[in-house]
């Protein structure tokens, strides 16, 4: 990230979010909202203001695990290293800009929004975790019950607790963990698809962590299928069960925590037993391994974008062998979990087909079109606004002189404009009926017609 900074080719714009893109391949016009910190831009980072400030909330970054103040780093390595001030938790006592020595508080600092124009656009939002309603196993209800990311805070060695693993209940060293795979996913009542084993690799890399700070720490992992298809990842998880990680084939059952010990309770039956054996285990803490989902914060924007989506919500390549890194936007592609549940690897992987992809476009110095596009006659147009409607990309407007007008850029002569038109005002180029009707005289110039006569 501080060599992104760094990068004078490079303009970053931090705490900001794209509110509106419009345009086409080579011309498209950015609205971006860039929400104010608080602070000006010559805070050096120095800590002095977290020190005085009164108002402490749970930390967001440390899944609420540890406190920050309202004025705060959003991360240790947070680019730029500046402080922001939360104005929805802040009590305004003034204490930040007075201990500042290069009165860098603003409390008066407004959003900001201003427009870049690009020629490409590469679209990677990411991903967010799986959020269980309250109780489902056990999730929200029961303090002992976690997700992987929490999990993942808790064993950092920067973390809330530097590292410790401890019950969040009585912050005591559980002696026993449960992982649940498949949380959200390869489930017909929430999300049919698998995170592409991303989750069984996180559980399996956890299981061998908590591991290493304790070796008599009693590990179990609760899967329907272990999805490790990857260099490495098979023997990663055979070692794991050679120091100790016991795997059984289950779906949970139900989990129920003891009020006074708050252990957690649960039923799992073990298919792979022959007799399906259904038994009860008491652990000190569960963690659910969590579905990946589409970032929520780009429907919002996809609205003007128009890029299809798959059934599961992540937006759709071009072509699923031929071209998995461009949209069916021209010089829209895409990197990362935006498109797919994937690992770092293979995000790597698309992000650098993503950006050869739009350097290539751009580098060419034109855009060449096929003429398989709409083309819409006024006389016939009845301005319904139906074509507008249908059209995925956004390529056509209706005016009350001339009609439906394509832009035959954003236009991709798919068709569905021409199937809703009541009036029959807009063809495809090369697919009129015109030319059907000649090529059909074609080819019976030369056929032989023979009249039956009745007997």
């Amino acid at each position: 990230m501080l060599e992104t900074q760094r990068n004078e080719n490079i303009e970053l714009f931090t705490l900001s979010e794209v509110t509106k893109i419009s345009g086409y391949v080579g011309n498209f016009e950015v609205e971006i909202l860039q929400k104010a910190r608080y602070t000006k831009n010559d805070c050096n980072g120095c800590g002095a203001c977290f020190d005085v400030c009164p108002a402490i909330v749970p930390s967001e970054f440390d899944m609420g695990l540890g406190p920050r103040r309202a004025i705060y780093y959003s991360f240790a390595q947070a680019v730029p290293m500046v402080a922001q001030i939360d104005m929805d938790h802040c009590i305004l006592c003034g204490n930040c800009a007075n201990v500042c020595e290069l009165k860098a508080v603003d409390y008066e600092q407004k959003d900001t929004k201003f427009s870049v124009k690009v020629g490409g656009i590469i679209i990677a939002t990411g991903w967010d975790e799986y959020e269980p309603e309250y109780g489902y196993l056990g999730y929200d209800q029961y303090e002992n019950v976690i997700t992987q990311l929490t999990l993942e805070r808790m064993i950092a060695p920067n973390g809330p607790v530097v590292g410790h693993l401890v019950r969040p209940s009585d912050a005591k060293t559980p002696k026993s963990i449960l992982f649940v795979q498949c949380v959200g996913s390869r489930d017909i009542n929430r999300n049919e698809y698998c995170s592409s084993g991303v989750c069984c690799m996180i559980s399996i890399k956890n299981s061998k962590l908590v591991k290493s700070h304790d070796p008599s720490l009693q590990v179990m992992v609760a899967y329907i299928d272990i999805r490790a298809a990857g260099k490495g990842y098979e023997e990663y998880y055979t070692a794991s069960r050679r120091e100790g990680v016991k795997y059984i084939r289950s779906k949970v059952g139900r989990i129920r925590e003891d009020p006074k010990t708050k252990s957690l309770k649960v039923v799992l039956e073990d298919t792979l037993s022959p007799d399906k054996t259904i038994k009860e285990y008491t652990f000190d803490m569960v963690v659910l391994s969590a579905a990946m989902m589409p970032s929520r914060t780009f429907d919002k924007l996809n609205k003007t974008l128009n890029i299809s989506k798959h059934p599961s919500g992540f937006l759709k390549e071009f072509h699923q062998r031929l071209n998995t890194v461009d949209t069916d936007v021209p010089g829209i592609s895409l990197a990362g979990a935006c498109h797919a549940p994937k690992a770092i690897s293979e995000t790597i992987m698309q992000a650098k087909g993503a950006s050869s992809s739009i350097v290539k476009l751009l580098s060419n110095g034109e855009y060449r079109i096929k003429l398989i596009r709409a083309i819409s006659d006024p006389n016939k147009c009845a301005r319904c606004g139906m074509c507008e409607k249908s059209c995925p990309y956004g390529a056509i407007r209706i005016t009350q002189e001339k009609g439906a007008i394509v832009d035959d850029i954003l236009c991709r002569g798919c068709g569905l404009c021409v199937a809703v038109c009541p009036s029959e005002a807009i063809t495809l180029r090369y697919y009129r009926d015109e030319q059907y009707f000649d090529l059909i005289d074609g080819i019976l110039e030369d056929a032989l017609f023979v009249e039956e006569t009745e007997s």
